[in-house]
């Protein structure tokens, strides 16, 4: 009887003992999980992280930065919030805030400014919103430049362009359209050409077509923009655009 009585008490402790086990278990995984999580945390928010800026989530967007996987992702957060434009801009660019400005709910500029200069590169003054600024400075630093120096031996000292704000409705190759181009909010810029440090101009009127140098340049620029930019007209895209890069901070992703 006492034998059978103890059987009982060890079948029922092991059974309890099993029970705990998964317990244990999900107990066990969720303080595992705490201690990954407040590692990561900390690799990403310790000040002597080895982890890079570039490669940080939780760092700002900055222009000199290497691209990784997360540029695109910074640059439509700083994009999309003045104050970390503005930021961002600051060293890179000669980029003066200004005060909205409002015509009608079609036609204004939000993040107003200034803008002369991106990188090294030099512009007619042209007042723009803070996000084509920026993206254009992204262009310079990271494709403008370098394929100015792959494909023709020399920096690029201007950029040329055609202008951002223009309170009209959009152009096809229809006619006029009845809705508005993004130009009537300064959402995009038109970009005609570029003039080198050695003395060499390059206008995309007589520099696109064929297979020279001068023609590499200018597409290996359109290739880039579409990294950097929302939506991307070249020449390619239709008679319109022979003479300009369309470079857009909001779309759908078209690269032509």
């Amino acid at each position: 009887m006492r034998h059978s009585i103890r059987q009982a008490k060890v079948k029922a402790d092991e059974t309890d003992k099993k029970r705990a086990r998964p317990r244990l278990r999900g107990v066990g995984a969720f303080v595992f999980a705490l201690m990954i999580l407040a590692g990561g945390v900390g690799l990403f928010t310790h000040p002597a992280t080895p982890l890079a800026p570039a490669w940080n989530p939780l760092q700002p967007l900055r222009i000199d930065d290497p691209l990784t996987p997360l540029t695109g992702w910074k640059l439509s957060r700083a994009a999309n919030d003045p104050a970390q434009c503005l930021a961002a801009l600051d060293g890179h660019a000669a980029a003066r805030a200004m005060p909205d400005f409002t015509v009608s709910d079609q036609c204004h500029i939000q993040t107003r400014v200034d803008l002369s200069r991106v990188g090294r590169a030099q512009l007619t003054p042209v007042e723009t919103r803070c996000a084509i600024a920026l993206r254009l400075a992204m262009w310079e630093r990271h494709s403008v430049q370098p394929a100015a120096q792959q494909h023709l031996g020399s920096a690029v000292d201007v950029i040329n362009h055609i202008g951002s704000y223009n309170c009209r409705a959009m152009r096809t190759a229809d006619g006029t359209s009845t809705s508005m181009s993004t130009h009537a909010t300064a959402a995009a810029i038109d970009i005609s050409g570029f003039a080198l440090a050695n003395g060499t101009k390059i206008t995309l009127i007589d520099d696109w077509q064929g297979d020279t140098a001068n023609a590499r340049f200018l597409r290996a620029l359109r290739d880039g923009a579409c990294q950097f930019f929302r939506l991307t007209l070249s020449p390619d895209y239709n008679a319109l655009h022979a003479d300009h890069f369309h470079l857009q901070s909001r779309g759908w992703g078209l690269c032509r």
